[in-house]
């Protein structure tokens, strides 16, 4: 059911924001996430539940590819992104999403012949943790009272919350400004090819922007084995820039 879900129908599902972000509402939280997230979000902006973004990048199937691609993140309902990814010259269409817990991907060649297509169980799991390691694109759902944080240090912060049935240990690294460096977890999946299981996976800051009152990162480098000699060398699959971002 959730591949019947358009990208422009989970963005007009998600009402608009009747909320707005106030420094005095992060009390009580680790001084960390208070940089962070007095860094990412301006006073008086609208607490938004969904973004629209806009990106460009490669990707890394076999070696890596350019792709244009628009994403919707709904915290309510889950994500869609939908891609085109340029292989020896020839354009395969398609999208990676979680539509309200049903997690899947569609790929085909020319937008008309199948070349890759999955969904179940396994892949459901692994969508989530995506989408939660993507939540640093829509830092307003991290101000929820829900999300229990700490701090172990002055540049970590520890972000606990759980999604679809899936709970996530969220690091966030902060530098001394706020800005965000880094985002990891623990996520379901199968970087090698054989049984699911959890592995690291995560994504290095490069840059940030401001968008609508957000401040987020614009460059990134992401892939799993984050944090050991393995994320650079084989695990990085994930380079990306973000050309625009509407909340709502």
């Amino acid at each position: 059911m959730s591949q019947a879900v358009s990208l422009n129908e989970l963005w007009e599902s998600t009402p608009p924001s009747e909320q707005i972000f106030q420094p005095d509402q992060l009390v009580g939280y680790p001084d960390t996430v208070q940089r962070y997230l007095n860094h990412a979000i301006a006073p008086g902006t609208p607490l938004a539940s969904a973004v629209r973004l806009r990106m460009h990048g490669e990707i890394k199937l076999r070696g890596w590819l350019p792709f244009t691609a628009e994403q919707v993140i709904s915290w309510r309902r889950g994500f869609i992104w939908r891609a085109a990814v340029r292989m020896n010259g020839l354009p395969i269409w398609g999208s990676d999403r979680l539509v309200d817990g049903v997690g899947g991907m569609r790929w085909k060649l020319f937008g008309l012949f199948p070349v890759m297509t999955d969904s179940g169980a396994d892949m459901t799991r692994s969508a989530v943790g995506r989408m939660l390691a993507e939540l640093i694109w829509l830092p307003s759902v991290l101000c929820q009272q829900d999300i229990s944080w700490t701090a172990p240090d002055t540049v970590h912060a520890h972000g606990n919350l759980t999604q679809f049935g899936e709970r996530c240990n969220l690091i966030l690294t902060v530098d001394h400004q706020g800005g965000l460096e880094s985002v990891n977890l623990r996520r379901w999946g199968n970087p090698e090819g054989g049984e699911f299981h959890y592995e690291n996976f995560g994504g290095v800051v490069e840059a940030e922007g401001t968008f609508g009152g957000y401040t987020i990162p614009t460059r990134l480098l992401g892939g799993w084995h984050f944090g050991s000699e393995r994320f650079e060398s084989e695990g990085a699959f994930f380079r990306v820039t973000i050309d625009q971002a509407i909340y709502r």
